[in-house]
C-alpha cells in the first residue's frame, strides 16, 4: 500500500502510515466492543418485561383462563390443582402433547414460590384432526389442561396470605391458517380456606383424561414398523375399531379409526394409515415407522380411545429398531457444482472424511470472500502496493504476505473462539454477530471514513501525529500487513460466502480444536490470493510500473471506502433507527471537520481546530447515545412487507412454518440480515426474478423472511437446526419431506426446478 501524494508532497508512504495508526487503535477496539456490545444487547433484551398479566387472555380465536382447585386450602399434603382452560371459536383447534404430523403442543411455563412445584399436564384424550394427507392430534370446543401442584413443608404464603402463581403459556391455534399465540397469567390462591368454584371443570377434565389400563401392552419392532399388542381391554370394545394416540412424537405413522369422529378438513383427503385387528379379545395394530423418526425408544406410552372412553398404557418394546443414520446433510437443490450446494455434515457421524470436506469448503469459501465489495479494495491496495517496488524487494513482499496471512488467520481463530466461548455460556450467537452491535458499526464507520479521507488526500498521518509515531509504519511494513489482515477479517466476516455455510455449521458441533481448525482454514483461504501474490514474482511482473497513475488510483479508492461507510450507516439504521443513523452521520461530519482543521497551518489551524473539536465534543455528548441505542423492533407476528411486485413476505417467527405446513402450504424461508451483502444481492436478483415469483404464486408458497440484523436467539436456533451458523440461508419446506437448503448464491433456475417438484 505505497503511494505518492502529489497534493501534499509530505510522505510517499502515507497510506501505509494511516493503516498502521488507525488499525492499531481501532480494530482491537472493535473486537472488544463486539463482546461488550453483544452482552449489552442481551441484557437489554432480557430485561424487557411482559405486558400486564391477568387470569384471562382473549384473542379472536380463543379465550384462555387460568383456574385453581384447592378445596382444602394450600398446605403440605393437600390437593391443589391448576388448569388452563381454552375455549376455541368454531372451526379452530389447538394441539395435544404429540401434535401428530404437524402443529405444536401447548406449553405451560410456571413461575412459583419456593416450596411449590408443578407436575406434568394431565392431558385429556385428544381428537384426530386430518388436514389433507396429514393426521394431527388436538382439541376443539372447550378443553382444560390440569396441572397438579406439590406443596412442600418449606412453603410460606405471601404477606397477604396467598399463593401467587405466574404462568406463561404458548399455543398454536389453527383453522385453515395457523396462528402462534402467547398469554401471561397471574392467579392468587388463598392459602387458608377453600378454592373450589371450578370443581366441576376439573371433574370434567379428569373424566376426559384416559384411565390407566390394567392389562398388558407389548410392542415388537420390525423392519417396516412395529406391532402393538394390548390385552385386558373392556369386553365391550372387542371387535371395534379403536383410535390409538401414541404419546411419543415422530415414531409412527397414524393408525386410522373410521368411526372415531375425526375432525376432517374441507379437502376430505384420506389420511395415511396403519392397520388394526382383534383376535380372542386381544387388540393389535401395526404402525408404519414415521419418515421423521429420530429415536428408538424402549417403551411406548399410548392412549386408546373408543368414543368418549379412553385408556392409557405403556408398552415395553422388544425386537430391533431399524438403525437411524446419524443426521446427515439436508437435501440440497442441484447446482452445477456439488460443493456449492453441499449442506452441513453432521459432526457426530461424519468422521475425518467429513472434516476434510469441510476444510476444503472452508478454504474455497475463504477465497471467495475476497470478492466481497468491502474486502476487494483492501486486497487491491495491498497487491498494487507491490507495483511501487517493481521486481525489487521480493523478500519484503514475502514477509508482508506471511504477516498478512498471520493477521487474517489469527483474527478468524479469535472470532471463532469468541463465538464458541460465548455460545458455551448460553449466548445465542452466529457468524457475523459483531455486526449486530451498533457500537461496532460506529467504530468501523469511523475507521473507513478516516481511510476514505486519507485516500482522497484530505490529510496525511504525519500532519496529525508526532513524527516518531507517524513514521513507525514506514519502518515496520510487516506490522502494517498484519493489521491489514485484521481489518480484512473485520469487514469480511459479516457474510457467509458460498462453500462457507456448511463448514461453519459443521464447526459449531465439533470439539474446540477441530472447530478452530475450520476457522483457521477459512482465514487461510481469505489470505491465499495476497499470499500467492507476495511469493510469486510473476504476479508483480503483471502489475503496471509505478507512476502518476498510482496517485489517481489512490484517490479513486476513496470512493469504495466511503461506499462502505454508506453501507455501515444503513445497517446501523436497522438497529438504532433513523435518529441513530443521522447522529452517526453528523458525528462523522464533525470528525471530518476536525481532520480538515488539523491540516491547516498557522493561526487558522489553532482557531479552526479548537472550534471544530469543541463542536465534535458537544455533538458527541448530545447525540452520541442515539448511535448505540437499539430501537425497539416491531412485533414479528404482525409485521409483513409487500414488494413493488405485489409479493408479500411474512415475518418469520417460531411455529409459523409448522402452522403453514399444517394448513397444506409449502413455505420458503429467507434467512437474511441487512449487514449481509450476499443477502442483499440475492434479494435484488433471484428473489426479485419475475419467473421465480410467478412459480411461487402458482404453487401457493408462503414466503417468510427471518431478519437476523438484530440478534434473535430464535433465528439462531433455527439456523442451528439447519446446520448453519450464518446468513444467507434459503430453505424450502414441504409437509412430510425434509427441508431443502439452497446455496448461498441463490440460483433462479435451481430454485424454479425445486418449485416444479412441489
Amino acid at each position: 500500500m505505497i503511494f505518492t501524494n502529489s497534493l501534499n508532497g509530505r510522505s510517499p508512504y502515507a497510506l501505509r502510515r494511516v493503516f498502521r495508526s488507525l488499525q492499531i487503535t481501532t480494530i482491537f477496539v472493535a473486537l472488544y466492543v463486539s463482546l461488550t456490545g453483544a452482552n449489552a444487547q442481551l441484557i437489554q433484551k432480557n430485561s424487557a418485561q411482559p405486558g400486564n398479566a391477568t387470569a384471562v387472555v382473549q384473542t379472536e380465536q380463543v379465550r384462555a383462563e387460568l383456574f385453581a382447585h384447592a378445596p382444602d386450602g394450600v398446605a403440605p399434603g393437600k390437593s391443589v390443582w391448576l388448569g388452563l382452560q381454552i375455549q376455541h371459536q368454531p372451526n379452530w383447534h389447538t394441539y395435544w402433547k404429540n401434535p401428530g404430523d404437524s402443529g405444536l403442543p401447548t406449553v405451560l411455563q410456571w413461575t412459583l414460590p419456593a416450596g411449590v412445584t408443578a407436575g406434568e399436564i394431565a392431558w385429556p384424550t385428544p381428537q384426530r384432526i386430518t388436514v389433507g394427507n396429514l393426521a394431527n392430534f388436538g382439541f376443539d370446543g372447550t378443553v382444560l389442561l390440569p396441572t397438579p401442584l406439590t406443596i412442600a413443608p418449606a412453603f410460606q404464603a405471601s404477606p397477604s396470605g396467598d399463593l401467587e402463581v405466574h404462568l406463561t403459556a404458548s399455543w398454536l391455534v389453527c383453522r385453515q391458517e395457523c396462528i402462534p399465540q402467547e398469554g401471561n397469567f397471574v392467579l392468587r390462591i388463598p392459602a387458608q380456606g377453600s378454592t373450589g368454584s371450578h370443581g366441576a371443570d376439573f371433574d370434567a377434565g379428569r373424566a376426559a383424561s384416559p384411565a390407566d389400563l390394567t392389562g398388558t401392552a407389548k410392542a415388537v419392532a420390525g423392519a417396516d414398523g412395529f406391532t402393538l399388542t394390548v390385552t385386558g381391554l373392556p369386553t365391550a370394545w372387542a371387535g371395534k375399531a379403536l383410535q390409538p394416540f401414541p404419546e411419543t412424537e415422530a415414531v409412527a405413522e397414524p393408525v386410522s379409526s373410521p368411526h372415531s369422529g375425526d375432525m376432517v378438513d374441507s379437502s376430505g383427503a384420506a389420511p395415511r394409515t396403519g392397520t388394526q385387528s382383534w383376535a380372542n379379545g386381544v387388540w393389535s395394530a401395526h404402525f408404519p415407522y414415521s419418515a421423521m423418526r429420530e429415536s428408538a425408544p424402549t417403551s411406548l406410552p399410548v392412549v386408546l380411545a373408543l368414543g368418549t372412553q379412553s385408556l392409557r398404557t405403556v408398552a415395553s418394546v422388544s425386537g430391533q429398531w431399524p438403525a437411524i443414520s446419524a443426521p446427515g446433510p439436508l437435501p440440497t437443490a442441484a447446482t452445477s457444482t456439488a460443493l456449492a450446494t453441499s449442506t452441513p455434515v453432521n459432526a457426530a457421524g461424519g468422521g475425518w472424511g467429513s472434516l476434510g470436506l469441510a476444510l476444503a469448503a472452508a478454504l474455497l469459501g475463504g477465497m471467495i470472500l475476497n470478492l466481497m465489495p468491502c474486502v476487494l479494495p483492501v486486497l487491491a491496495i495491498k497487491v498494487l502496493g507491490f507495483a511501487s517496488h517493481g521486481h525489487h524487494g521480493h523478500a519484503s513482499h514475502r514477509a508482508q504476505g506471511l504477516a498478512y496471512t498471520l493477521g487474517v488467520v489469527l483474527s478468524f481463530v479469535a472470532l471463532g473462539a469468541l463465538m464458541l466461548g460465548l455460545r458455551a455460556t448460553g449466548e445465542q450467537l452466529g457468524w457475523g454477530f459483531q455486526l449486530q452491535s451498533p457500537a461496532v458499526l460506529a467504530v468501523l464507520a469511523t475507521l473507513f471514513t478516516l481511510l476514505g479521507l486519507n485516500l482522497a488526500g484530505l490529510f496525511e498521518v504525519g500532519m496529525l501525529l508526532p513524527h516518531k509515531l507517524a513514521s513507525l509504519q514506514a519502518r515496520h511494513p510487516v506490522v502494517d500487513a498484519f493489521l491489514s489482515g485484521v481489518l480484512a477479517v473485520a469487514i469480511a466476516s459479516p457474510c457467509t460466502a458460498p462453500f462457507m455455510g456448511a463448514s461453519l455449521g459443521y464447526a459449531i458441533g465439533l470439539p474446540a480444536a477441530q472447530a478452530l481448525a475450520i476457522f483457521a482454514t477459512l482465514g487461510l483461504g481469505l489470505a491465499l490470493p495476497f499470499l500467492a501474490a507476495s511469493w510469486v514474482p510473476a504476479v508483480v511482473g503483471w502489475l503496471p510500473k509505478p507512476g502518476a497513475w498510482m496517485d489517481t488510483f489512490r484517490r479513486f479508492m476513496a470512493f469504495p471506502m466511503l461506499a462502505t461507510v454508506v453501507w455501515l450507516v444503513w445497517v446501523l439504521g436497522h438497529l438504532s433507527g433513523v435518529d441513530g443513523a443521522g447522529a452517526l452521520l453528523a458525528l462523522l461530519l464533525a470528525m471530518s471537520l476536525v481532520i480538515w482543521a488539523l491540516g491547516l497551518e498557522g493561526r487558522s489551524r489553532i482557531m479552526f481546530a479548537t472550534l471544530s473539536i469543541a463542536i465534535c465534543v458537544v455533538l458527541l455528548r448530545a447525540i452520541g447515545p442515539l448511535v448505540i441505542k437499539i430501537e425497539d423492533a416491531p412485533n414479528p407476528l404482525t409485521t409483513a412487507t409487500t414488494t413493488s411486485a405485489g409479493v408479500t413476505w411474512q415475518a418469520w417467527a417460531p411455529g409459523k412454518v409448522e402452522s403453514e405446513l399444517a394448513a397444506g402450504r409449502p413455505v420458503f424461508v429467507d434467512f437474511t440480515a441487512a449487514w449481509c451483502i450476499t443477502c442483499q444481492y440475492n434479494k435484488k436478483t433471484t428473489l426479485s426474478n419475475t419467473d421465480v415469483l410467478d412459480d411461487m404464486r402458482a404453487h401457493h408458497v408462503t414466503l417468510m423472511r427471518a431478519d437476523w440484523t438484530r440478534r434473535d436467539p430464535a433465528i439462531t436456533q433455527a439456523l442451528e437446526q439447519l446446520g448453519r451458523s450464518g446468513v444467507p440461508v434459503y430453505v424450502l419446506h414441504q409437509a412430510g419431506k425434509p427441508p431443502v437448503v439452497f446455496s448461498e448464491i441463490l440460483d433462479a433456475q435451481t430454485l424454479r426446478a425445486s418449485l416444479a417438484q412441489l
